[in-house]
């Protein structure tokens, strides 16, 4: 078993627009990335848990083979830089994933 963090080479979180967060996998083996993506240990639904979000709030989920990565686009929980916001550029919020470990 290894942890997430461990088999990726990048984990990071970004605005994506002012009411969305996205968050990047990104791998530097073809290897790693296949483990990762057949373990079923990266899910809408295990993103949506880590988050405390609903399923609904995760707008795009893809596995993108050709760039050995995920991306995870969700709703942010208030919109970037009203009141509220504790992280306006999105650049911290990749930390729950680091929870996650494959198999």
């Amino acid at each position: 078993m290894a942890g997430l963090y461990e088999l990726a080479k990048i984990i990071r979180s970004k605005n994506s627009g002012p009411f969305e967060l996205t968050l990047d996998i990104l791998f530097d083996s073809s290897e790693a990335y296949q483990r990762v993506k057949a373990s079923g240990g990266v899910t809408k639904e295990r993103v949506a848990a880590l988050y405390k979000i609903a399923l609904s709030d995760i707008h795009h989920f893809v596995f993108f083979d050709q760039a050995l990565g995920i991306k995870i686009t969700m709703a942010r929980p208030v919109s970037s830089g009203t009141l509220g916001d504790r992280d306006v550029y999105g650049a911290q919020q990749h930390a729950p994933l680091f929870a996650i470990d494959i198999e």
